[in-house]
C-alpha cells in the first residue's frame, strides 16, 4: 500500500484513475479546488488536500510523504480565449507539479497526456516511436501538451507517460458525451468529417495503476481504441438512442467558417461556443492507434465501440441528461 497525491479527481479519467487506485488498497491524497469536490472525493473514501497547479507552495504541501504523483488533471478547452489558461494549467502547472515531486523524493511521476501531443499534423498510425510535432501546432492545447510531455521526459525523475486517444465511458459529461447530447436532441445537422479511436476510461485507469504497480518506469504507452469514422460514430449513437441516424458528412470548410463566426460572436458574448476552429480541426483528420505496447506489456484492453457506447449513454441516462432508451 502507498501514499498517492492525485490530480484532477474529480475530472473524466482521474475519478476513474481514483477508484482504481483505492479498490488496489491505496491511500489517496487527491488535490481539491472546492467543497464540492472534498464531498465527492471523501465519498470514495480518498482524502482531499487544497491545492492549485498555479500554488507552488499548495503542492509541495500536497505532495509532502507521498511515493507517487499521478498527474491527470488538465485544461481541454478548445476555445482560443482560454489559450493563456490552459498554457498555465498543462505546461506550467505540470512544472510546479514535478519540482513538488522532486522536493518530496517521489519514487515515480506518472503522467496523464494525450494523442494531440502528436498532432493532428502527423498522418498515419501513431506508434510510441512516431515523431511528436504539437511543438509545431497553432492549436494551444496540442502545443501544451507536448510542452507537458517534454517537461515530465526532462525532470530527471523515473515516469511513466499515457497518451489516451479519444476517451469515452461512464462518466463523461464535457467531452464525446456533448456530442451524444447533442445526437439525442437532434441538433445535429451532420458528422465531423475524420475519423478517431476511441478509448475505455476505465481500460485507461486500469493500465495506469497496472504499469505503476509492475515497476515499469521512463517509458510512454499509447491507450487508443476501435477506429471508426465520426459518421460512423455518430449513426451508432442515433440507433442506440432512437434517433434518426446523421445521413451525411459536413465539409470541412463549412464547419470552419460556422467556428469562425462562433468564436467572433463569443468574444462579444463570453461564453464558449459549441464550435471553434481548433474543434473543427481535431474531428476533421484521421487519428488511428497502434495500441499494440500496451496491450502486451499491461494487458490493456480496447472495448468494442457499440458496448462502450451503450455504457456511456446508460451512465447519461441514469445522469438524466440524455432522454431516450437504448435502441
Amino acid at each position: 500500500m502507498a501514499q498517492i497525491l492525485l490530480t484532477g479527481a474529480s475530472g473524466f479519467v482521474g475519478s476513474h484513475l481514483l477508484r482504481e487506485l483505492l479498490h488496489n488498497g491505496h491511500q489517496v491524497r487527491a488535490l481539491s479546488r472546492s467543497m464540492s469536490s472534498d464531498q465527492a472525493i471523501v465519498a470514495q473514501g480518498a482524502l482531499p488536500v487544497r491545492g492549485e497547479l498555479t500554488n507552488q507552495d499548495s503542492l509541495i504541501e500536497a505532495a509532502t510523504g507521498v511515493q507517487a504523483i499521478f498527474h491527470c488533471a488538465a485544461n481541454t478547452s478548445a476555445w482560443s480565449r482560454d489559450k493563456n489558461t490552459q498554457w498555465d494549467t498543462n505546461v506550467e502547472g505540470t512544472r510546479r507539479l514535478l519540482h513538488a515531486g522532486e522536493r518530496a523524493n517521489i519514487e515515480c511521476f506518472i503522467h496523464t497526456s494525450s494523442v494531440s501531443a502528436f498532432s493532428h499534423r502527423v498522418h498515419g498510425t501513431l506508434t510510441e516511436d512516431t515523431p511528436q510535432q504539437g511543438d509545431q501546432s497553432w492549436i494551444t492545447y496540442e502545443h501544451s501538451k507536448f510542452a507537458g510531455e517534454q517537461l515530465v521526459r526532462q525532470s530527471g525523475m523515473p515516469y511513466l507517460i499515457f497518451n489516451p486517444s479519444h476517451v469515452l465511458g461512464p462518466g463523461d459529461t464535457n467531452n464525446w458525451s456533448r456530442l451524444i447530447r447533442l445526437v439525442d436532441q437532434d441538433k445535429l445537422p451532420g458528422a465531423p468529417p475524420g475519423s478517431g479511436a476511441f478509448a475505455d476510461v476505465r481500460e485507461i485507469a486500469k493500465a495506469q495503476l497496472q504499469a505503476w504497480q509492475l515497476g515499469i518506469r521512463n517509458q510512454a504507452f499509447l491507450l487508443g481504441g476501435q477506429h471508426a469514422s465520426f459518421l460512423q460514430l455518430v449513426q451508432l449513437i442515433a440507433t442506440l438512442v432512437n434517433r434518426k441516424p446523421a445521413q451525411r458528412v459536413m465539409p470541412e470548410k463549412l464547419l470552419m467558417l460556422i467556428a469562425q463566426i462562433s468564436q467572433g460572436i463569443s468574444y462579444i458574448t463570453r461564453r464558449m461556443p459549441q464550435i471553434t476552429p481548433a474543434s473543427v480541426v481535431l474531428t476533421s483528420y484521421d487519428l488511428s492507434v497502434d495500441s499494440s505496447k500496451a496491450i502486451l506489456q499491461l494487458g490493456y484492453k480496447e472495448t468494442d465501440l457499440k458496448k462502450l457506447l451503450q455504457d456511456t449513454i446508460v451512465w447519461l441516462q441514469q445522469q438524466n441528461l440524455i432522454r431516450q432508451t437504448l435502441g
